[in-house]
Formats: structure tokens, sequence, C-alpha cells
């Protein structure tokens, strides 16, 4: 647990000592309190985050240290009020339940942590040859920006969550039902749009920008084109969908798990 905030203070001679130093909150984890946090996580945490922690639509909580949440203040005002620009809502708990919560998040990173099938130096090459990721992804400010950056995918989403996305890309898309939203990032504002022009020409691609009056789309070469959509014969927004193919059967098991192994280790910290 990190200590908390300095206090700084003005001391002259004779005066008063200056106040010592704050005491970081207390996050004594007794049994009861464990049992109480890991209903609640159950109810409110566990669709996103797995039901230990492990991770799914949400990053692994089963860590000994927590990127965005390495003490206990920055935990309980991630859990109270959510991470903007993400999906990561503010929690509808009281604050001793969010307290609670906390509490059981910190306990999941004494957990040990499972060995995973596959070597993530051949999924590296896997990636890079036969699957063509890099034509779609980018890593580390290499690859395509059809697809989401996977410089950090590996901390943010879980192994089985990275699998099902390779078997069934369309299984956990946004369904992106709200207006784009400029001041977002995806995959909030992620959706695939097909467009027939007037004119007969047709375009697909992931919608970049939207308005009441024109769309801007990006397709898979990386090129973007805007349209009004006064001039636009059809537009199609396929809610939920993703272009990305299946691996399912263009991978074999140990591709799948060597791939798997790849992404699971990318993470900005290494």
């Amino acid at each position: 647990m990190a200590a908390a905030s300095v206090l700084t203070a003005v001391a002259q001679d004779h005066l008063e000592p200056p106040p010592a130093p704050v005491k970081p909150a207390a996050t004594s984890q007794t049994p009861a309190d464990l049992e109480k946090g890991r209903l609640l996580f159950s109810t409110h945490c566990a669709t996103c985050h797995g039901a230990q922690g492990e991770g799914g639509k949400g990053p692994t909580l089963a860590q000994p240290t927590l990127p965005r949440a390495s003490d206990w203040d920055s935990l309980v005002r991630i859990i109270s009020n959510g991470i903007g620009g993400s999906e990561m809502p503010a929690a509808r708990l009281e604050a001793t339940e969010i307290e609670l919560v906390a509490k059981y998040v910190q306990s999941l990173g004494s957990l040990p942590v499972v060995p995973l099938p596959g070597n993530p130096q051949r999924g590296s090459q896997i990636y890079a040859s036969k699957g063509g990721c890099a034509q779609c992804h980018m890593i580390r400010g290499k690859g395509g920006v059809f697809g989401p950056d996977l410089s950090d995918v590996g901390r943010r989403r879980s192994a089985p969550y990275l699998r099902r996305s390779l078997v069934d890309p369309s299984a956990d898309v946004p369904e992106s039902y709200s207006a784009w939203r400029s001041d977002v990032p995806l995959p909030q504002n992620f959706l695939y749009v097909r467009v027939v022009t007037r004119d007969g020409q047709e375009f697909a691609g992931i919608r970049v920008n939207e308005d009441t009056f024109s769309i801007q789309i990006r397709d898979a070469a990386g090129a973007v084109h805007s349209f009004f959509k006064s001039n636009l014969a059809e537009l199609h927004k396929d809610f939920g969908k993703s272009p990305m193919p299946s691996y399912a059967t263009a991978f074999t098991k140990d591709e799948l798990d060597d791939v798997v192994a790849f992404l699971a280790s990318l993470r900005l910290d290494k």
C-alpha cells in the first residue's frame, strides 16, 4: 500500500511541531469483509472481470499490482468513479460497499498465476505470418490501423477473452447504439459501416467520425472516406459485428495456444 501524500509544514523556532504524516487508509481484510466483498464483486463486477478477477471483457484483476490502481486510494477512486473513455462505469454502491469490493480486489493479487499453454515466441511469428494480423492491428507503433491497437492487450484482456476473440470475433463487440462521441475512444465508438453512394460505389470500414449530416469511415487499407449522408443510397450500420475473420479453422489448436500466449504477453511495461 502506498503512503499518503506528504504534508508540508513551515516550522519556525519554538513553534508547535508539524503535524504527523497522514496514515494511509486501513485495508485490513477480515474473512467476513472478504466474503461480503466477494458477493458484491460477483454481482457488480464479475460479468466483465471474471468470477475470481481472472479477466474477461475487463482486465485481469488477479495480479499483485494493478496498473491503474497501485494503492488503496486509487483503487477506491476507480471503483467509485469509473474510468472515463473506457468501459469501466462508476459503481452504484454505497461507500462502505465500495471499500468491501476494494478489499476483495486487493486479495485477488495473492492468487497464484496460472501458466498459459502455448509459446509466445512462436505466437509472435504466427501473428506476423500466417495470421496476417499486423495488416489490421498495431503493436508499439508498427502495423495497421484498421483494428484496435494491441500494444497492451495482455493487460486489458484475459486469455479466455483473447481466445474467444480469435475464434468468434463478433462475440464481444460492443453494440454501439449511441451516436458517435468525440470525447471517447474505442470501443465505445466501434461500429462497422457499409455504404453505397448514389452513383453505385460501395465502401466498408470502421466509423471514425459521424454527425447528423456526414459520416467518415476507415477502410481495411487505412484510407479514410468522408460522405454526406444525403449523397448515400444505402447506409448500413452493423451493430455488434466485426470485420475480423475467425481463426477457428485457420489455426491449429497449438497455433491458437501460441497466438493467445503471445497476445497475453503484450504489456507496455515490458
